[in-house]
């Protein structure tokens, strides 16, 4: 049951460590630039990279962090654990299933924009989607946080 565990705890947090870094990437570099390029072009880009090859990875990434974190809380709970590493799996559990919540609609949000050609509708959308977005890179930064947390519980 210990190996399982840890594989599934290491997992996760390579999952969600690839996770966060695109996610903060967006937040931080990419939605910023569409005040300065214009929303249009900034949709473009969009259009080419999120919404093309982006999908699959996003959904590989989110799928996968989400539930291989839920995974390894439920064995903790299940084999009832009470190790230094089981509150900081809760917590990322409950991190990973918030960001999948913020994900449901963030992603109908973005893939909006395939409709929209006129600029203060972009404008519009993209102001929406960066507000969901925001609460989407605290939740998954604060899975990957707990889950090295739990991480360097486990491997003491």
């Amino acid at each position: 049951m210990d190996i399982i565990l840890k594989i599934f705890l290491i997992t996760a947090t390579v999952l969600t460590g690839l996770l966060c870094g695109a996610s903060l990437d967006q937040s931080i570099k990419q939605l910023p630039s569409r005040r300065i390029i214009g929303m249009r072009s900034f949709s473009a880009y969009a259009k080419a990279a999120d919404l093309k090859n982006g999908v699959l990875w996003y959904a590989i990434l989110g799928i996968g962090s989400v539930l291989t974190s839920v995974v390894a809380a439920v064995l903790v709970w299940k084999y009832n654990l009470e190790d230094s590493y089981s509150l900081p799996l809760y917590i990322a559990a409950i991190c990973a299933v918030c960001h999948t919540i913020c994900t449901t609609q963030a992603a109908p949000t973005y893939h909006k924009q395939k409709k929209i050609d006129d600029e203060h509708e972009l404008q519009k959308l993209f102001n929406k989607f960066e507000f969901i977005q925001t609460f989407r890179s605290v939740f998954v930064l604060l899975n990957f946080l707990s889950l090295i947390w739990a991480l360097t519980a486990a491997l003491k």
